[in-house]
């Protein structure tokens, strides 16, 4: 028996799942639902596969707390796996899971277990966060927050090395530092913000720094003492025991060592070198509560989720850290929802998308003097140009949302120069520049479940479903299942699909039975109790219709019963319905289009059962086979074509012969544990009379609570775990016990015509287990199936999918879970079942463009565009596009663009036959990324880089891609002969500029829509500089000797001496840092350097940097012109970007690259930034340098594309000898790399998800 991940449908997330979500670069979106973790492509809205996290033997279920995409290290393993998900529960287990394995690939060590966990020790609480931190260049540590206050740190072996108590906060979240991948920090609701970074993995490599935001906690400290009083959450994580107290923060994508915080009441802007605030906005009134902050990756703009499912956007003004409210948008539309109105749980950005645009925007002459524009997408070409976002957004009724911010504004009106900006939340979008304003789509949205499942019905229509006095055509089996859910709504899940065809809100309640009424009707039913003091129930039924959509009540009474509703049974015909009530009759109903009570019958039922279909014979069969059929063929069905049954269906056309077509039966038991069956013809019901069993047949000592019953057989069972069955045409009869107690549920499996076994059933107990039974082996307990477990979930409700027609086909369950969720389980019974039958595909409207779910994930770019053709629905919209559709018996060398100097050109085409399938099945490129390659073919090798970069998910080397070109034209550019003249203008004027303050013009570009992301990797003079001197206006609000001496050295830094020595004059007598800055000021106002003056200068430098004051050392050496010795104490003492600002603003030529190449050896070996740290070597010329880092890296195939695209840019300007041996190494390990991904490639079957 096995539960495959993609035949599982989750339940909705709850808040109980503490908004567990997690978008990977590569835009595969992971969730949480209950014990689930689903992976769902966000681009198509698709939902690929779910995998349960199995329950502990000590506890029913789990709930996923906490979900996080493993990275991927610079050292990839072609045999390792990119789908790694951390997965954290509420009993703070932590898992590895593995989505192309689909299971867990690791479990780690639980704190409560490890012994060098320091501090107190403390229980295992559920886990709150994940995040994982860079240790080494390979190998990632995964940081976690546990219970309400412990922070632990896992090696990824999944050993725990280091522990943190930062009781009585509560820590609520942890991020890791864009800017720097060994640094993160945690928040705790009260501001308690704890900075580490790792050095190593082990306990004394991870400093630790603690800071205080003060927030004001006073609605936290009475939810606190409310908590305490209870005491019943000693355990649970922050979000567990405040679920509307949220406090979250991100860091900047755009600015080093600034993060953002939101608390409920509060948005806080801070430093963490200043340590301090640099901005506060109390929450506007009118308002919900934040819940969440996130920044964009591409523009200055603050995102912030309110508790109401409202998005608050918010910009930076230049030359200030202050963000000012510009427009609300709502993410929860109030049509189509029902009430009371769903919640919003999480909101993510995709960082794909936002990569794309970076490579769209900086590309962008390709696409606007590209001729192909004359054939237009089903989108508009401008919105290439747009500023865009897109977000991803899960709401509690199991909805995905898909929408696109676009920004709309001329040139002239730029977001950051804007001052027209909304003061209050009342004015919505009318005081916003009439060229500049935002605009919220909604571009897709899938459809989960929409409550937990309470009932499940399987359509099982007889003969008579179709024609009201049967015949000899059965009514198709449609592959459907009605869920009934806690909402009241009826999900229909297509199982070929695995989704939700359609959704019916059907009830205000819960619904308690569902039935099907043929195969297009469903009858539900729900109850509720009036009050405890009157007593009286109202119970609803409603007949619901698939194909018009509409829900219909019937027997709607005017007064509360005194009766509820216990149980539904509608007829596998569909025309009759039973109506158990507790204590009271049941009533017979005729389900015609206006519902007619027959009789009622009043006897001391347990339960009934209408028998299911009888077995169809060979002649049927062939017939039904001829209705499924196209319905444009024409089908002419003789007499002759219906062959005669076998002797060995002989039985089951007897037991037919005993029911006439017009008529139905049902088995029923009394309390006394008499049976019976009831036959209902037309609107008259009587006796079956069937031939009895032995006396000793009926159950005296337990009640019966459970039947199954298809012709000739009856089977019975009672609390006691008894199992009874009965033939009533022979009379013969048995029994067994199951050694288990309370049987909830019996169901037959689905036969085909000849099948050898007709007595096979699952029994569902009441302790939420199964077992399958033949009852027509000699020993059922022996050779049977007992008590299978499901993992992640005990089951609710079950039932037979039946949609088997031979004997190959699996038997297929369809189970409920307690978790909520729907799930098919194949049944082995046995194993040589289906060995010989290839697995299924699942039916997709739509491709799963993702190359990220590729067997083995690889990049093959230098294809021609017209090789992407497919038979898509807009292949004739491609602007690329060659009428009619690829074929693939074409030569397929022609769609290669050129063959690289690199490696084995053979190997290219094998590459391509491996991917031959998934090309023409569409699951390569979508249409908007074709469009996008088609427009970046020319632009170059580093450009196709990129793109592939982006769509794999490597945002980092998406980047440096990008910034290859520039930093290779820097090197040119230096190289080339300048005149001294030329020089001295360009460092005047910079100088000149920086007394004056922020440059605005050069603002503007440095945070132009297109170079966002790109400050990461920033190595121009002007752009480190204008980064530094925009920072300057944020701190000259604070107080305090350590924040004034930061303020000097950032003024030294870009060259303002004047403002560096009005602020050293400003220090009081009576401060300890006034003679150091009493000498800084007269060294530093000093426009006459002499050599004496200068020994001196060094001399009290020396001595100042051996009392740990190296920043005021260096600040006396620019004094005197010593900038390069002033860089270098910079750096000795950890300040790199400090120093590559300096010399940024005073050094050129050598001196300027020596200091940026000792900072790119930083970068990789300390900071493990191998991305960073090649752009500063290219930066400054030392190509063998980068070289070097890639063959360290065992990144064979990224240094051959590396050296192909400084050979393209270069040309005669590329320094390296072919015949170097770096080179020559480099190549013969790419083409080995090529030759064992592809074997890798070509022995791995076509996989389609």
């Amino acid at each position: 028996m096995c539960s495959s991940s993609d035949c599982i449908l989750p339940g909705p997330p709850s808040r109980s799942n503490l908004s567990a979500a997690d978008l990977s670069p590569s835009g595969l979106l992971a969730f949480a639902s209950g014990s689930s973790v689903s992976l769902v492509d966000s681009r198509s809205l698709q939902l690929i596969s779910s995998v349960s996290l199995p329950s502990p033997i000590s506890c029913a279920f789990s709930t996923v707390t906490s979900v996080r995409w493993a990275p991927v290290p610079v050292q990839r393993d072609l045999f390792s796996s990119d789908l790694l998900i951390a997965v954290g529960d509420h009993l703070g287990r932590i898992a590895l899971v593995d989505f192309r394995l689909c299971s867990v690939r690791l479990w780690l060590e639980q704190s409560c277990d490890s012994a060098s966990a320091r501090g107190k020790s403390l229980g295992c609480g559920g886990v709150q966060d994940l995040c994982w931190v860079l240790a080494r260049p390979d190998s990632y540590v995964l940081a976690a927050i546990t219970g309400p206050s412990s922070l632990s740190l896992y090696t990824d072996s999944g050993q725990l090395f280091w522990k943190y108590d930062a009781s009585p906060e509560y820590l609520s979240c942890i991020r890791c530092d864009p800017f720097d991948s060994r640094h993160f920090c945690v928040l705790g609701l009260k501001g308690f913000l704890l900075s580490l970074k790792l050095l190593g993995t082990t306990e004394n490599d991870v400093p630790t720094k603690e800071f205080q935001i003060q927030t004001d906690c006073s609605d936290l400290q009475k939810l606190e003492r409310e908590v305490v009083a209870s005491s019943s959450h000693s355990t649970c994580p922050a979000s567990a025991v405040f679920p509307l107290y949220s406090a979250k923060f991100s860091f900047s994508p755009h600015w080093k060592h600034i993060l953002f915080a939101t608390f409920p009441r509060e948005l806080f802007v801070f430093d963490l070198k200043y340590e301090a605030a640099l901005y506060v906005v109390a929450l506007p009134r009118g308002y919900a509560k934040f819940v969440d902050v996130l920044p964009d990756p591409s523009q200055e703009f603050l995102y912030c989720l309110h508790l109401d499912g409202r998005l608050s956007i918010w910009r930076r003004k230049e030359g200030e850290q202050v963000h000012v409210l510009c427009a609300i948008e709502e993410f929860m539309p109030t049509i189509g929802n029902s009430v009371p109105s769903p919640s919003l749980l999480t909101l993510l950005i995709s960082q794909l998308d936002s990569t794309l645009q970076n490579i769209r925007t900086i590309h962008s002459d390709a696409l606007l003097d590209s001729s192909e524009l004359e054939i237009s997408f089903d989108f508009n070409n401008d919105a290439f140009l747009l500023f865009k976002t897109h977000f991803i957004s899960i709401s509690d009724d199991g909805k995905i949302w898909s929408w696109i911010l676009t920004f709309n504004g001329d040139e002239d009106s730029n977001p950051q120069t804007n001052e027209n900006l909304i003061e209050s939340p009342t004015n919505g979008n009318q005081d916003l520049h009439p060229n500049i304003s935002f605009e919220i789509t909604l571009v897709g949205q899938l459809q989960l479940l929409s409550s937990a499942v309470t009932v499940l019905a399987i359509p099982t229509p007889s003969m008579t479903a179709t024609l009201a006095r049967g015949g000899n055509f059965p009514a198709v089996v449609v592959p459907l299942v009605a869920l009934g859910t806690e909402a009241g709504t009826i999900d229909v899940v297509d199982v070929s699909a695995n989704a939700v065809a359609a959704s019916f809100s059907a009830h205000t309640s819960s619904i308690r039975g569902l039935n099907w009424l043929g195969n297009s009707r469903l009858v539900s039913y729900s109850c509720s109790r009036v009050s405890k003091r009157t007593g009286g129930y109202v119970n609803k039924l409603v007949v619901t219709c698939l194909r018009s959509g509409v829900s219909r009540g019937f027997r709607v009474l005017q007064k509360p019963e005194r009766a509820p509703i216990r149980a539904l049974r509608a007829s596998s015909s569909g025309r009759y319905l039973l109506i158990l009530f507790r204590d009271a009759p049941v009533e017979v109903w005729a389900m015609t289009k206006s519902p007619v009570m027959l009789r009622s019958l009043a006897l001391p039922f347990t339960v009934l059962e209408w028998t299911l279909p009888t077995i169809p014979s060979i002649a049927q069969k062939s017939l039904s086979k001829q209705l499924s059929m196209s319905s444009n063929q024409e089908v002419n069905v003789t007499p002759s074509d219906i062959e005669t049954p076998n002797a060995s269906d002989s039985k089951a056309v007897a037991a037919d012969a005993l029911q006439d077509d017009a008529s139905e039966s049902f088995a029923f038991a009394l309390v006394n544990g008499s049976l019976g069956v009831f036959e209902v013809y037309g609107r008259r019901i009587r006796d079956f009379r069937p031939k009895w069993p032995a006396s000793s047949f009926i159950s005296t000592d337990g009640l019966i609570t459970a039947m199954a019953y298809r012709l000739p057989h009856v089977v019975t069972g009672d609390k006691l775990g008894n199992i009874r069955w009965w033939d009533v045409v022979s009379g013969n009869s048995s029994s067994f016990n199951t050694c288990k107690e309370g049987i909830k549920k019996i169901k037959f499996s689905p036969v085909f015509s000849g099948d050898i076994s007709r007595g096979r059933i699952t029994v569902l107990f009441y302790d939420n287990t199964f077992s399958i039974y033949d009852l027509d082996s000699p020993d059922p307990l022996a050779i049977s199936l007992m008590r299978p477990q499901i993992p992640g979930t005990l089951i609710l409700e079950l039932d037979w999918l039946p949609l088997r027609t031979s004997k190959f086909d699996s038997l297929v369950l369809c189970v409920a879970g307690t978790d909520g969720s729907f799930r098919l389980v194949e049944v082995h019974l046995d194993e040589k079942m289906t060995t010989q039958i290839p697995p299924k595909e699942r039916f997709r409207s739509v491709p799963l463009c993702t190359p990220m779910l590729l067997p083995t994930p690889h990049a093959l770019l230098g294809v021609k565009p017209s090789w992407f053709n497919t038979s898509s629905t807009c292949i004739d919209k491609r602007p690329h596009s060659i009428p009619g559709r690829t074929s693939s018996s074409k030569d397929l060398r022609s769609f290669m663009i050129d063959f690289p100097p690199i490696g084995d050109p053979a190997v290219l085409e094998m590459f391509l036959k491996v991917l031959e399938p998934y090309r023409s099945e569409g699951c390569l490129l979508d249409d908007e990324k074709a469009k996008l390659y088609s427009s970046l073919v020319n632009k170059g090798c580093a450009a196709r880089f990129a793109f592939a970069a982006a769509i794999f998910g490597e945002t980092s080397e998406a980047l440096f891609w990008l910034q290859l070109p520039s930093a290779m034209k820097h090197v040119v550019n230096k190289t080339a002969s300048k005149s001294a003249k030329k020089q001295f203008e360009e460092t005047a004027t910079l100088s000149k500029t920086s007394s004056k303050g922020p440059s605005s013009t050069g603002f503007e570009k440095n945070g132009s829509m297109s170079e966002g992301q790109l400050r990461l990797m920033a190595f121009e003079q002007k752009d480190l500089w204008v980064c530094a001197n925009e920072r300057i206006p944020w701190h000259e609000k604070l107080e305090g000797e350590e924040a004034i001496q930061n303020r000097v050295h950032e003024l030294v830094s870009v060259g303002n001496l004047e403002g560096a020595v009005s602020l050293l004059l400003s220090t009081s007598p009576d401060s300890s840092y006034f003679y150091p800055n009493a000498l800084r000021a007269v060294a530093l106002s000093s426009t006459v350097s002499k050599s004496l003056v200068e020994l001196a200068v060094k001399v009290v430098a020396a001595n100042m940097v051996r009392s740990d004051r190296s920043l005021s050392g260096t600040h006396l050496l620019c004094s005197v012109g010593r900038y390069q010795e002033a860089c270098s104490q910079l750096q000795d003492a950890g300040c790199w970007t400090d120093s590559a600002t300096l010399a940024a603003t005073h050094l050129n030529g050598s001196d300027y690259a020596r200091v940026l190449q000792r900072w790119a050896g930083h970068v990789v070996n300390i900071e493990h930034n191998l991305w960073r740290g090649v752009i500063l070597y290219v930066a400054v010329g030392a190509f063998e340098e980068a070289l070097a880092v890639f063959r360290k890296a065992e990144r064979a195939e990224t240094a051959a594309i590396f050296i192909m695209a400084c050979r393209e840019t270069l040309a005669d300007s590329w320094s390296i000898d072919p015949k170097n041996e770096d080179v020559m190494v480099v190549t013969e390990s790419y083409a080995l790399y090529q030759r064992k991904l592809v074997h890798l490639c070509m022995d791995s079957p076509p996989s389609f998800h």
